[in-house]
């Protein structure tokens, strides 16, 4: 169990000799299988469990009051720089929107990566509003830093189990 510890908190380490000191970090992490996503709404923060009770943390955004949901889904795929269609929900009230922004343009919202759930239209995705990172601000998909969503990218693989809590 120790070398289990040992090896996640030395791979871990490794990776984030280049991160942000206030983006991702490295904590215990009790209670998931490692390659596990969680993403805990309350605190506004998803963990990859990268071993045996130790994670990479990552601040986020998530769902507005109205918009959050939980569960346990999956991975079901990976973009790189990927165009957004705005959901109905977000068109309804957002009317002025286009309905294709392409990827890597300033005022597309997916950022520089996407990972979709494998349910109804949400993503775990970089954002072009990093002031949202740590609010409840979206329609219920999970945002990310772009360099942060490009580490998680790296990490993750189509399958990766995500469960989001309250």
């Amino acid at each position: 169990m120790k070398t289990g510890l040992a090896a996640g908190v030395a791979s871990l380490a490794l990776a984030l000799l280049a991160a942000p000191a206030e983006s991702r970090e490295i904590v215990s992490f009790p209670g998931y299988a490692p390659g596990t996503v969680v993403v805990r709404t309350k605190e506004r923060r998803l963990y990859f469990v990268a071993g045996e009770g130790v994670a990479l943390r990552y601040p986020v955004a998530v769902g507005k009051p109205g918009k959050q949901w939980h569960g346990i889904t999956h991975i079901d795929g990976k973009y790189v720089r990927p165009a957004w269609s705005p959901p109905a929900e977000v068109k309804r009230d957002n009317p002025h929107l286009p309905d294709v922004i392409p990827g890597g343009v300033p005022e597309n919202p997916m950022g520089e990566r996407a990972l979709t759930l494998a349910l109804d239209e949400y993503a775990i995705h970089g954002t072009n509003r990093p002031d949202s990172i740590g609010r409840f601000a979206s329609y219920g998909c999970i945002r990310m830093h772009n360099a942060d969503v490009i580490n998680l990218f790296e990490r993750v693989r189509v399958g990766t189990p995500v469960v989001v809590v309250p």
